[in-house]
């Protein structure tokens, strides 16, 4: 049985819903494993969002280990975030502790679910950690927001969500999975339309997320962020892919592997729920 360790800051809705689509999947039988723990880069108190996360944890009965970056960075007298891909020594540290927090688990692999740390490259040789990026594996890097300008900006007509395999080289990890979804059509030319004549960065400056060729994109990206996980993960638990000392990607066969194209289950999926 594949053993999962979750990693999550639960800053919103999504936090507790990718948990309770695993967790949902591991009671029915479609997925073979077990939740090993789930570590939160937050502890109780930091936000309302998160409280009800690790209530849902609790709930669940699964192993809750949390240690409040926020706190972490006051007592180093840091700031929290980063302005390049390149760590300071005090968020190394961090990464150091949250392993000994950790020691006592032996997850198969780690899932980053809204985690929303960079994991240093301790952390990402000490485990074998997993993380969903909302774009292509060509696509723009950065959070969700960031893709999506980006994706504006650049009059993309595609994008699509993936999991990669964590390494220090910042959302460009080996590509584990991805699907693909497209930005075009009767559902968002309207919406295109609307934007020909003008530039986005005051779009950006006075709508923001209310945007709404932004939140359709975002809905489309979001609603697939599940169960690519989901799927990922069972491609884990069938042997589909293991990841090896050196940290490459395996097929079945053993072989070095690429991504695993996942469009047509995804969309299955969504067509079924």
């Amino acid at each position: 049985m594949l053993k999962v360790g979750w990693f999550s800051t639960a800053r919103g809705d999504s936090s507790l819903k990718l948990l309770s689509a695993a967790v949902e999947n591991i009671r029915s039988g479609e997925l073979g494993a077990k939740i090993d723990f789930v570590f939160c880069s937050r502890e109780r108190g930091e936000s309302k969002k998160t409280d009800l996360f690790l209530e849902q944890v609790k709930g669940y009965r699964i192993p809750l280990v949390s240690l409040s970056v926020k706190e972490f960075a006051k007592r180093s007298s840091q700031e929290i975030g980063v302005k390049n891909e390149r760590l300071p020594e005090w968020r190394l540290e961090y990464d150091r502790q949250v392993m000994q927090k950790l020691s006592s688990y032996s997850p198969d692999i780690c899932v980053l679910a809204g985690y929303m740390l960079i994991v240093g490259s301790e952390m990402c040789q000490h485990f074998n950690m997993i993380n969903l990026h909302p774009a292509l594996p060509t696509g723009p890097k950065g959070t969700w927001q960031e893709v999506i300008w980006d994706l504006i900006s650049t009059g993309a007509t595609e994008s699509g969500v993936m999991m990669h395999l964590v390494t220090p080289d910042l959302d460009r990890g080996p590509v584990i999975s991805y699907c693909k979804y497209s930005i075009r059509g009767s559902e968002f030319d309207g919406l295109w339309t609307a934007l020909a004549d003008n530039a986005v960065s005051p779009i950006k400056a006075q709508q923001g997320e209310n945007n709404e060729l932004f939140k359709k994109i975002r809905q489309a990206g979001f609603m697939r962020e599940t169960p690519l996980i989901i799927h990922t993960l069972k491609s884990f638990s069938a042997g589909k892919i293991t990841i090896d000392r050196q940290k490459r990607l395996l097929d079945a066969r053993g072989k070095p592997m690429a991504g695993y194209d996942l469009t047509s289950e995804i969309d299955k999926a969504l067509c079924e729920a």
